[in-house]
């Protein structure tokens, strides 16, 4: 009988974002291989020297600079993962796996312009070796707005972690009173958005009417204990465990991996209470939005929003693209993309049918909505997003 491959993984299981990819690993590993892991809560202390370790192969978070020590020179096969940055060496030739923080930020930004607003900001990280991910996340967000002609104010502040928590509220407090209202707000994770939710609370900013906040990571204790519950990109943490645990899988078996930097696109967006609102001052666009949101995806026309909202096809054309910076035909298509893209990706119904469930008459016109915005049709859209 074949010996059980014996896998350190380090991590630290308290974070969210860590937890996360255990679990994606934990997922591959009941589907295709049968390993003894090593997981410890705090493995720097606990995990005997790598070096005497009797184990075949490691997978390890290299934002951690003690870890990356710990891991440099062992002669085991090693996949490597984080932000993007930290103290992982290209020049060590281990395959390494990040998120795709453009991709992430994109998304917020996307979100809040769809509802309407003008004016966004985001909350991220001073910098540091390990919070670059931050800064990129912060470029990616102010040139989506810029593209969008919104406006957008990025603030970081001194303090890292809370336990400078009265002076990192005052910061923070001191900046939202800068910006103006309705404001849609993006910060680098869900611990940073709760720090804005307990911001708007002391200057009495009301969200999301006043200010809608959108976090990163998905991390459901943080999001549904929140205050409302927190809006949150999922940023395909668990594929990346997934996919960290295939290639360490491959080179177990002596395959030499396609490639050494992966980067894992986010899932989408889970939106909650702190988003959910309309920020248009125009009432028959807010109403015309409402409509188009309810009923986008049941073969509506622009003259039935016309209808809703009792003015003239041309009048609610003109005012619609004046608030919202897209026309009503483009937001009917957007929502039901966004319909077309989650059945595509959560389920295996065939494609004429979700033609239909998403209010298109046209697969082909679907598909091309899908290479256009995806850059793939949609059967393989879908192969990419299952293990």
């Amino acid at each position: 009988m074949a010996e059980i491959p014996h896998i350190a993984v380090i991590a630290d299981a308290a974070r969210p974002y860590d937890r996360q990819i255990i679990r994606g690993i934990t997922q591959y590993i009941k589907q295709f291989a049968n390993w003894s892991l090593y997981v410890e809560e705090d493995p720097l202390q606990r995990l005997p020297d790598l070096r005497a370790w009797r184990g075949q192969g490691i997978i390890a978070n290299f934002d951690d600079r003690k870890v990356a020590v710990a891991v440099r020179g062992v002669s085991l096969p090693t996949v490597g993962f984080g932000g993007g940055y930290g103290w992982y060496d290209p020049q060590s030739r281990i395959p390494y796996f990040a998120t795709d923080n453009v991709a992430i930020a994109q998304l917020a930004a996307d979100h809040l312009i769809d509802l309407g607003f003008r004016s966004l900001a985001f909350y991220g990280y001073p910098r540091t070796r390990v919070n670059r991910w931050s800064e990129e996340r912060a470029e990616a967000f102010r040139d989506r707005a810029l593209e969008a002609g919104c406006r957008c104010s990025i603030h970081t502040g001194r303090y890292e972690t809370a336990r400078r928590w009265s002076n990192l509220q005052n910061s923070l407090a001191a900046w939202l009173r800068t910006l103006p209202t309705p404001l849609g707000l993006m910060a680098c994770n869900d611990v940073r958005a709760r720090h804005v939710l307990e911001a708007c609370r002391t200057i009495g900013a009301k969200v999301p009417d006043d200010v809608a906040v959108v976090g990163v990571d998905n991390d459901e204790m943080v999001c549904e204990l929140a205050d409302p519950p927190l809006t949150s990109v999922e940023q395909g943490t668990e594929r990346i465990g997934y996919h960290a645990a295939k290639v360490l899988d491959q080179m177990l078996r002596g395959e030499i991996p396609a490639q050494q930097r992966y980067v894992i696109a986010p899932m989408g967006i889970i939106p909650r209470r702190s988003t959910d609102t309309l920020a248009v001052a125009d009432p028959d666009v807010a109403r015309a939005m409402q409509f188009v949101r309810d009923h986008a995806c049941l073969g509506i026309r622009i003259s039935d929003v016309a209808k809703t909202v009792g003015s003239s096809r041309s009048s609610i054309e003109r005012r619609f693209k004046l608030a919202v910076g897209r026309t009503v035909h483009a937001e009917i298509d957007r929502i039901r993309f966004e319909r077309a893209r989650q059945l595509v990706a959560n389920t295996d119904l065939p494609l004429k049918q979700i033609t239909l469930m998403a209010g298109f008459k046209y697969t082909s016109y679907m598909t091309r909505l899908f290479c256009q915005r995806l850059g793939l049709p949609p059967a393989r859209y879908r192969k990419s997003c299952r293990h």
